[in-house]
């Protein structure tokens, strides 16, 4: 068959109705070519129907035929060209005709490319209109070629390693005036100003950071940390709150990055003594992604470490973020009462001003006036009057917040307690008819009830005000296709049973119907990542556990009488509290994560 018979020469590509493998086509190649036997076919043609999947799914899963093979066949009726690439090496130049977001979102690369021809690899030979938007793009003549997942998973591999080759190029042809700037000085801080605006201005410079800030986007990293070493500079990206490591540039070029990025951040070029905060924008397609930027003197130089974030994500449900049951419920009628104090706790990077975002959404109605005072704002939301804190001018937390009140305000969160005045404010705001949200730096739920009265909060005061307290961390989610199931030896479930309430702990399964009512942590399925070549370490995307207390009369009593936090917290989970681990355990045996990493992110 002439896949090009029917082509427009526009396009390149044959019409829709040629590029498509009807199932009945399908059936009978496979039945002449003797992949399976005839019943075989009837029993999966069945499974199909019953499933709604398809019947090369089914017989995929099934294990009676390769992915490869049946990929093949489709080529083979369709006359189109089957490649393996699966240990292909793609030249950079042609795998960036397509951008790597449209490569992994519609399985389709380019590797080859001849004159005015370009060939594709794709897993769906009906996706015209990906073809046609790249012959578009690239002004080429597109030549659709076959191929397997494996395949198209390898070249989708190959953009990762292009950041290596792309700054090879910039650094290797165009940081020649950026040493000869470096090595006329002794000492970077000895640079006036002026030589300094010429290195952040200077091309190379240019193209480093912005691939830094690129790459760091295409792989969805939280953070950014560029860090000077005594001969070179180690850039690292946090993926998943697992920093790795990404780039090593030399040390002659250290100078123009951090300079570039001041620009950027609207920071003092020739201060390199004093810690400095800012942050800019970037738009990428249709995100606005917000960097926020701290310079630390250290003693190779400056290090640098940005936060991405993403300013139009929306989207956010408690579910999503890991909150079910007991949890749920509490902080849902929490949030709804028109007065008290809801407080979100736990340690730098764990979710806090998220959870609070995607609480403010949910109240977030034209019938109520929410205010906020942060440092940063981190997320833009419409109908909620934002304000940025500037310590510089005077314009603190408390300063802020006091100003806030006079706003006539229904709702008011704090982006963060520090300090007695602040906890202060935020508990006598409460007192007189607003809901306050805000963040405090604590291990546990419970330990914050004594860190406001270190803050020298009168316990009467706290005990009065707080509606609910919520601690979390955040787990790496395991993808489904790289796990594997095992059970707990008895050493692990001795050891498991001295930071849980067992009898509580198999409720909740038997509850969730994890287990049946005999059964035990033995009887537990447990997931581990299982490494693969396209998900070496087995985990994507992150998700919280949680632990929540609701104050009831007695922990009022605990509070007023200077109660310790593990008296509050041995109380609370009396009354059915369910804590972290025991959250963390439940989201494990249901292999959304790893057991492993809920034990990483609660034992201190």
């Amino acid at each position: 068959m002439n896949i090009y018979r029917h082509c427009s020469p526009a396009v390149g590509v044959i019409r829709e109705c040629c590029m498509r493998v009807e199932p009945e086509q399908l059936k009978a190649f496979l039945s002449d070519s003797g992949l399976v036997n005839k019943k075989q076919l009837e029993q999966a043609e069945k499974d199909a129907a019953a499933s709604g999947q398809s019947l090369d799914d089914i017989l995929i899963k099934s294990g009676l035929v390769k992915q490869e093979e049946i990929v093949k066949l489709k080529a083979y009726i369709l006359g189109i060209p089957f490649v393996n690439l699966e240990d292909e090496k793609i030249p950079v130049e042609v795998l960036q005709i397509i951008p790597e977001p449209i490569a992994k979102k519609q399985n389709i690369v380019a590797f080859r490319k001849a004159d005015r021809n370009l060939e594709v690899a794709m897993l769906d030979p009906d996706d015209l209109q990906t073809i046609d938007f790249i012959k578009k793009k690239a002004n080429l003549r597109i030549l659709p070629r076959l191929t397997s997942a494996a395949s198209i998973k390898n070249a989708i591999r190959q953009y990762q390693k292009s950041l290596q080759a792309e700054f090879g190029e910039i650094i290797g042809n165009e940081t020649k005036e950026l040493a000869t700037i470096a090595e006329s000085k002794a000492e970077e801080a000895d640079l006036p100003k002026e030589d300094l605006e010429k290195a952040a201005q200077g091309l190379p410079i240019i193209k480093i950071v912005d691939t830094l800030l690129k790459h760091a986007i295409l792989q969805k990293a939280s953070d950014i940390h560029i860090e000077p070493m005594e001969k070179d500079i180690i850039v690292r990206y946090r993926l998943d709150g697992i920093l790795h490591e990404a780039m090593t540039l030399p040390k002659q070029i250290a100078m123009g990055v951090v300079a570039r990025i001041k620009v950027l951040a609207n920071l003092k070029l020739d201060e390199h003594r004093l810690p400095q905060d800012g942050r800019f924008k970037i738009e990428d397609g249709n995100n606005k992604i917000s960097f926020r930027v701290s310079v630390l003197p250290v003693y190779d130089g400056e290090k640098i470490v940005m936060r991405l974030l993403l300013e139009n994500s929306q989207g956010f449900t408690l579910e999503k973020l890991g909150f079910w049951g007991r949890n749920l419920e509490i902080l849902h009628r929490q949030i709804k009462k028109p007065t008290g104090l809801v407080l979100v706790t736990g340690p730098t990077g764990c979710g806090k001003t998220t959870t609070l975002y995607t609480v403010m959404d949910i109240i977030n109605t034209p019938e109520v006036n929410i205010s906020t005072v942060e440092d940063p704002i981190e997320y833009r939301m419409p109908r909620i009057n934002q304000t940025q804190v500037n310590p510089k001018i005077g314009l603190t937390f408390a300063n802020g917040l006091r100003s806030l009140l006079r706003q006539d305000p229904d709702i008011v969160m704090v982006g963060e307690i520090r300090d007695n005045e602040t906890a202060g404010l935020a508990i006598n705001a409460s007192l007189t008819g607003h809901l306050v949200l805000s963040t405090l730096h604590t291990n546990s739920a419970a330990g914050a009830l004594p860190r406001l009265l270190d803050m020298e909060v009168e316990p009467f005061l706290i005990s009065s005000t707080i509606n609910c307290i919520e601690a979390q961390r955040l787990v790496r989610r395991l993808i489904p296709e790289s796990r594997e199931k095992y059970r707990l030896s008895k050493d692990e479930i001795k050891s498991l049973r001295d930071n849980i309430n067992e009898a509580k702990v198999l409720e909740m399964l038997r509850e969730e119907k994890l287990i049946s009512a005999n059964q035990g942590l033995e009887d537990i399925d447990f997931y581990r990542p299982k490494a693969t070549p396209e998900n070496p370490e087995g985990f994507s995307d992150r998700i919280g556990i949680q632990e929540v207390i609701e104050i009831s009369e007695s922990i009022k009593d605990l509070i007023v009488k200077h109660a310790t936090a593990d008296a509050i917290a041995k109380q609370a989970k009396a009354e059915g509290m369910i804590t972290m681990m025991e959250d963390g355990l439940i989201k494990a045996a249901r292999g959304i994560t790893s057991l492993e990493e809920v034990l990483r992110v609660t034992q201190e």
